[in-house]
């Protein structure tokens, strides 16, 4: 007998198991709709109960740099040493495997600390720096309460994620991901709804980073460098640092994000309180140009209206202050991480005040900083904070900063995406071997290009991008921040109430026989209402939050399918002579390089007086116009009879289009339309 199992057999809380004559778990199938509630319940109980003796792990950053073990460091007690050598996702061969061999592989994967858990928390989200953006659509106490009140709310979801995991994960029977929590407590149904959310989550998370903070190298490059080399900088770099294969590595590196994420914070704090607004920019993505443009519009001879704030909601826009309520919603979206990071934790039960610390250091962080934003910038806060600074300098610093802390969390999102791919489809269906072997690892490898590719090419290649995601943000992230923990808690609670052992209900581990009592209507409403009050209540309380964020959920949808448009879209306003059609949307664009391209054509139009009453009178001619910033341009072609007033209200509709959408500009085309005219007027577009 090794030294791991006299230190069990020694310890007077270990219990020595008789010897079993049921089919054992190795030679059960990864997942076997035979193993029962109860069987995953016993061997739960068995893997806590022996975590008590482990020694809590910490993170040694010295190990994972030089890849070598201090001397003075004790030996592993994790079963790396003892792994089997076979591949243990071949049911056949698993048979061949004995029970400590089984165990001892899934030890082995299991060596991440409290400390990791918190820095990949605090981590998986993309910064804070939408909340003043947030903070002015909803104005102060609205958007104070409602990040108060989501962020408690992500944190109990945490909670009861870590409740049911240590419920039904052991090392016989691993939960390796969230949809082992949804197939145990409700079915594979269930797991299969719950792996595709996530999949498609966090497949789209990553294709959005990768676009967008592509824009952030183009935009420090000033636009000499072609855009479409600029995502792919980015993901090339998303290959190698994907490559940390464990959490337990990756803690190191998510501790840099999240110093990286304060840093940015506190430069824009600074500058901030010393310049003004980014007024340039404020009409293709502030919180006024969603509540209010008036707020945000020049007067004839070029100033701005003063900051403003707001008390209550700013307006009765209840798109606008939809979207920025889910602004707020997912800067807690990362509960779906949580079980990934529990499967890999040493010691589970430390998790939970990992968790309780991040979700508290990421509400203070978000909160401060947004609050800090609006009271700076009010109506002018930018969907992205940084970018939203008047000085280029300071910009570009904090664009080339959070550039970084971006990959990092990406390259998480790709991390915990893959190994989702990999247990639940090429584990399952292909029996691929397990990413604790050799041969895992280097599938492991050769997937991350491949997966990174994949969001790559989806990301570019869905016209007006954002608003789709803005759709799957509502339907996936909130639901599995706020909608499946519930749910799991009340399957896993009604279940494990139900059980009568004075009856001689529960598992036996001798036979492998279940004892039940009831149908499964009759065991599932007695569980329901069994436990006592506090249970009881707590049960009833978990319908009504998930029936509550099930609403949240639709009213995210309906926002975000408000906020998108048609192609074409047909532009009209009452009593105007004018109608623009828009269509043929394309690739985003920059911004900055669109608004300033929008400057550049209102400064041809003053230049012919098209804002006087003679000079809107005037023909523009039939040859083209063309204003570029960087490698945009935008191009107006003439119809002989467009006069320079035509011009100036096409332009001044394009405007407000680009403000209607509530998102990044797309490369698009328009045609203007005149009553009294027949045919068009003119004709333009926007392109790279």
């Amino acid at each position: 007998m090794d030294e791991k199992a006299l230190s069990h057999s020694s310890s007077p809380d270990y219990q020595q198991q008789a010897p079993s004559t049921y089919i054992k778990p190795q030679a059960r199938l990864l997942h076997d709709p035979a193993v029962t509630f109860e069987e995953y319940q016993y061997y739960a109980r068995r893997t806590r109960e022996e975590e008590k003796h482990h020694e809590s792990p910490k993170l040694r950053w010295r190990e994972i740099i030089n890849r070598s073990r201090p001397k003075d460091a004790p030996l592993s007690d994790d079963g790396a040493n003892h792994l089997p050598q076979v591949n243990i996702a071949n049911h056949e061969r698993r048979l061949h495997i004995t029970d400590e061999e089984w165990t001892n592989a899934s030890r082995a994967f299991r060596t991440a600390s409290s400390g990791a858990a918190f820095y990949l928390i605090t981590t998986d989200i993309l910064g804070p720096y939408g909340v003043g953006f947030a903070m002015g659509t909803l104005g102060w106490g609205p958007g104070i309460a409602l990040y108060t009140v989501f962020g408690f709310m992500a944190g109990y979801s945490g909670y009861l994620i870590w409740h049911v995991f240590l419920g039904l994960d052991s090392y016989e029977f691993p939960c390796r991901n969230y949809g082992d929590l949804a197939y145990r407590t409700w079915g594979t149904t269930a797991r299969y709804v719950t792996n595709i959310l996530q999949a498609l989550a966090l497949l789209l998370i990553l294709g959005q980073v990768t676009i967008q903070f592509g824009q952030n190298i183009s935009q420090v490059s000033k636009f000499r460098l072609c855009y479409i080399i600029c995502p792919l900088l980015f993901v090339i770099a998303g290959f190698c640092l994907t490559q940390i294969r464990t959490l337990k590595n990756y803690g190191l590196v998510a501790n840099l994000a999240v110093w990286l994420n304060l840093l940015v914070i506190f430069i824009t704090m600074g500058v901030m309180a010393h310049s003004p607004p980014n007024y340039a920019i404020s009409i293709l993505g502030s919180a006024g140009g969603v509540v209010d443009p008036v707020t945000i519009t020049p007067d004839a001879q070029g100033n701005y209206p003063p900051i403003i704030h707001y008390g209550g909601l700013p307006a009765a826009n209840l798109v606008g202050s939809i979207n920025g309520l889910l602004s707020g919603v997912l800067a807690y979206a990362g509960a779906q991480l949580f079980t990934e990071f529990l499967a890999e934790m040493k010691r589970p039960r430390d998790f939970l005040k990992a968790m309780w610390g991040a979700q508290f250091f990421i509400y203070s962080v978000y909160l401060i900083y947004g609050c800090y934003v609006y009271h700076f910038q009010g109506q002018y806060a930018y969907q992205i904070s940084y970018q939203g600074v008047s000085i280029y300098g300071w910009q570009t610093v904090a664009n080339m900063i959070s550039l970084i802390a971006a990959l990092i969390a990406a390259g998480l999102y790709g991390n915990i995406g893959i190994k989702v791919l990999y247990n639940n489809i090429l584990m399952d269906l292909f029996n691929a071997p397990p990413l604790i072997t050799r041969r895992g690892k280097i599938f492991y490898a050769a997937i991350v290009p491949v997966w990174w590719s994949i969001a790559f090419i989806i990301a570019a290649a869905i016209p007006d991008y954002f608003g789709f995601v803005s759709i799957i943000s509502a339907s996936t992230l909130l639901n599995l921040t706020y909608s499946l923990p519930p749910l799991f808690a009340v399957g896993y609670d009604m279940q494990n109430n139900a059980q009568r052992e004075s009856e001689g209900e529960g598992f036996d581990p001798i036979t492998g026989n279940v004892t039940r009592h009831g149908s499964t209507a009759q065991r599932w409403m007695r569980g329901f209402l069994s436990g006592g009050p506090l249970q009881v209540a707590k049960n009833v309380w978990h319908v009504i939050y998930f029936l509550a964020s099930l609403s949240m959920c639709g009213l995210g949808m309906y926002a975000a399918i408000e906020g998108a448009f048609p192609d074409p879209y047909y532009f009209h306003t009452d009593g105007s002579p004018s109608t623009v059609k828009f269509y043929g949307y394309g690739g985003l664009l920059l911004p900055m390089s669109v608004n300033r391209c929008i400057n550049a054509a209102y400064q041809d139009l003053r230049a012919h007086g098209a804002v006087t009453r003679a000079g809107s009178q005037v023909l523009v001619g039939t040859y083209a116009r063309n204003y570029f910033s960087g490698n945009t341009y935008l191009y107006i072609s003439p119809g002989e009879k467009m006069t320079w007033g035509m011009y100036y209200s096409l332009m001044s509709i394009v405007r407000e289009f680009l403000r209607l959408r509530e998102s990044d500009p797309v490369q698009m085309s328009f045609i203007l339309y005149w009553e009294g005219i027949e045919g068009e007027v003119g004709r333009g577009g926007i392109y790279i």
